[in-house]
């Protein structure tokens, strides 16, 4: 065996452990959590999930958008309880609100967070009077948001906004220097992770727009990563090597205000998904079409959900579990090996970090408490 190889299996062989991993935090934050923070918020362990067979043509990919149109409405309702759609999206914004949304552009060409979601949003938003100029689509990365082209499906004035460039973590202009998370992972040079300015200066409100995906260090990448590590900077460093923090960190991150506050609507795009190989979706080979939306308030509560579709999915395509923390399966750093092969890891995933966020006030984790409206459109 050559020496690199043989150190690197010595390096991963540390992640093999029954128990997670949950180094200590420092956060330091100026800002008071809400008399009702919008995570869990008013509806706490409360699912409805719209379905419909006809949302996605399977065969080319596109949706369907009066039928997602249609999948939104009845989804803001069946949360609410109100009458009308606009009186539901009434009982989360007014036109003085400040509204950002959440978008997931990491799975790019095939699963990103919908134009037809994402501009339906938008319209309801615009209709309660809150002004394009106030509504932010955003993301950290600029040319992530540049490939996926919001734009064109958007009326004029909405800002489409990111914190930096792109995944290099050369650019901390877009981070607020007084909201962070500091951690020693890996005894990395920078151990600070900064909440977006956007967050913590500008916004009111935040929607939440994840999509369905595998992941290969959290084994989902759902509600609570997609508003934790798609608002916080430098935060692939707690997954590398083998060894993945994500376990305490999603949660932890998800947690801290304002973000917690601010975050008050959860709608997982679940038109199409990833079932290996996420965050990213560079071939159609694991994409595959759940066909509904999920609407919600509980982050953990949703993506408790996620963790099942996904790994029935891996089920029914042969594939090991995202619980599975045998090191028989692990290949450490070898993406080409995953990408190939659904029954390659990286590393031992984290689909426990739900569960931890629970721990932390942000949602209900049971199954058995959680109440899932199922509605066919």
């Amino acid at each position: 065996m050559h020496r690199r190889a043989f150190v690197r299996l010595l390096a991963g062989a540390a992640a093999f452990q029954l128990r997670p991993e949950r180094p200590p935090f420092r956060i330091v934050s100026g800002y008071p959590a809400a008399t009702t923070p919008g995570m869990p918020g008013p509806y706490p362990g409360r699912v409805v999930s719209i379905n419909s067979e006809r949302c996605v043509d399977t065969s080319t990919g596109a949706a369907n958008e009066p039928i997602v149109r249609e999948m939104m409405a009845q989804g803001m309702r069946g949360l609410t309880g109100a009458a009308t759609t606009s009186e539901a999206w009434r009982r989360f914004f007014t036109q003085s609100d400040v509204v950002g949304i959440k978008v997931n552009c990491g799975g790019y060409p095939f699963v990103v967070s919908a134009h037809e979601i994402v501009a339906e949003a938008v319209r309801q938003l615009m209709d309660l009077g809150v002004p394009a100029s106030n509504i932010y689509i955003y993301e950290r990365f600029q040319n992530q948001l540049d490939d996926v082209n919001y734009a064109p499906h958007l009326p004029q004035g909405v800002q489409i906004v990111a914190a930096e460039r792109a995944n290099r973590n050369v650019d901390n202009s877009g981070y607020d220097p007084a909201t962070y998370l500091e951690a020693d992972f890996f005894g990395e040079e920078d151990t600070r992770s900064n909440l977006m300015r956007l967050v913590s200066r500008r916004l009111t409100k935040i929607i939440n727009i994840p999509n369905m995906k595998d992941h290969g260090a959290a084994g989902v990448t759902g509600c609570l990563k997609n508003v934790a590590y798609g608002s916080f900077s430098n935060v692939a460093r707690t997954h590398q090597r083998g060894r993945s923090h994500t376990y305490s960190m999603v949660g932890t991150l998800a947690g801290i205000e304002p973000l917690r506050s601010r975050t008050v609507l959860q709608i997982m795009d679940g038109l199409r998904g990833v079932w290996h190989g996420g965050p990213f979706a560079r071939t159609t080979r694991y994409v595959f079409y759940p066909r509904r939306i999920l609407f919600g308030t509980d982050p953990v509560a949703i993506d408790r959900l996620l963790l099942d579709i996904v790994d029935d999915k891996r089920r029914a395509e042969g594939a090991i579990s995202i619980w599975d923390r045998s090191p028989r399966y692990v290949r450490v750093d070898d993406l080409r090996a995953r990408d190939r092969d659904p029954n390659v890891n990286t590393m031992i995933r984290e689909p426990g970090h739900v569960e931890y966020a629970s721990t932390l006030g942000l949602g209900v984790y049971d199954r058995a408490k959680l109440a899932v409206q199922d509605i066919t459109v």
